[in-house]
């Protein structure tokens, strides 16, 4: 008795055999859907939206640092256009993290610091005498000695105030190498610098010093000395207001790059770059603002005047005016 297959076979004609083809019932695996790419692409959205964000407010803080730095006149390293402005706010390029060390601070330490619970640190509002500008050199020694830079700080009194310098050494350099930045350990002894001097009367000047190694570049709107000392005594000004000192405490900032060098022979010598601070008395700070204030007296121009654009010199002047315009 012929079998099933090989009656289709006959009733087919002989064309071939016949194939069977039996579909799977099961059905599709969860893993194998479109929903989790669905999830892990919004998950990668909300990630983006995370970063923008945080972009966003690194870049405003930033930009107010560089506003304040522009508001107290600090950061410019150039003596012309062109240049790159550099201050407190600088980052390392592609970042926007600042790396500075933060350190650690006790609940106690940072109430002693909060505005008006600190004490005195010098027991008089305006020094004139030797005594007094010693008793101050006494507290900048302790506070150089606790931000680590007790080698970087000298003080010598002079007839003019206290001469306060703080400068490089072979181990030690107190800015960022061709930089206004101040590194961490400067930046705290300027803060705590500020509310000494804001407790006094006396005024301070400020002068940026350099060694003689140039920048590369010597055009007109390349970076010089002049404008890294320039730039360097207004990021210390602007450390010191950070500290709590006011803006009546400076009297005058100056920029001096490397004409003033503390060791002529060795130009290059790290002692010659350095930030000092004269702490002036009375007498020598009214000096200082007569010589670049208003006159307080005019003095003559010519024999038979009174002063400076007095009758006589006017009339003098009507009578030059007409010679000269007949010379012609």
């Amino acid at each position: 008795m012929p079998s099933k297959l090989e009656a289709l076979a006959a009733k087919g004609g002989g064309h071939g055999e016949t194939i069977v083809k039996r579909a799977s019932r099961k059905g599709h695996e969860g893993g194998h859907g479109g929903a989790w790419k669905v999830a892990f692409a919004d998950f990668c959205l909300a990630l983006l939206c995370l970063f923008l964000v945080l972009w966003l407010l690194a870049a405003r803080d930033k930009e107010k640092a560089e506003d304040a730095l522009r508001a107290s006149g600090a950061g410019l390293l150039a003596d012309g256009a062109g240049a790159r402005p550099v201050g407190i706010g600088d980052r390392p390029s592609g970042s926007l993290i600042d790396r500075t060390p933060v350190p650690w601070q006790s609940s106690a330490e940072r109430r002693s610091q909060e505005p008006g619970d600190e004490e005195p640190l010098i027991g008089k509002t305006r020094l004139e005498s030797p005594e007094d500008l010693r008793e101050l050199q006494q507290v900048l020694a302790r506070l150089g000695e606790k931000a680590g830079l007790s080698n970087n700080l000298q003080s010598v009194i002079t007839p003019a105030g206290l001469r306060i310098l703080l400068h490089d050494t072979e181990r030690l350099g107190l800015f960022e190498l061709g930089s206004a930045r101040p590194g961490a350990r400067l930046q705290q002894l300027l803060r705590d610098m500020g509310p000494l001097f804001a407790q006094l009367d006396n005024q301070l000047l400020i002068i940026g010093h350099t060694d003689a190694v140039p920048y590369s570049g010597d055009g007109l709107g390349s970076l010089s000395n002049w404008g890294l000392s320039s730039g360097r005594a207004m990021a210390a000004r602007t450390w010191l207001r950070i500290g709590g000192m006011p803006d009546r405490s400076v009297l005058q900032v100056v920029g001096m790059a490397d004409s003033a060098p503390l060791e002529p022979e060795q130009p290059r010598a790290a002692v010659n770059r350095r930030i000092e601070m004269l702490l002036l008395t009375a007498a020598q700070a009214k000096a200082i603002e007569t010589m670049f204030g208003a006159p307080v007296s005019r003095v003559p121009l010519t024999e038979g005047s009174d002063a400076a654009g007095g009758p006589a010199e006017n009339s003098l002047l009507r009578q030059l005016l007409p010679a000269r315009l007949g010379a012609r």
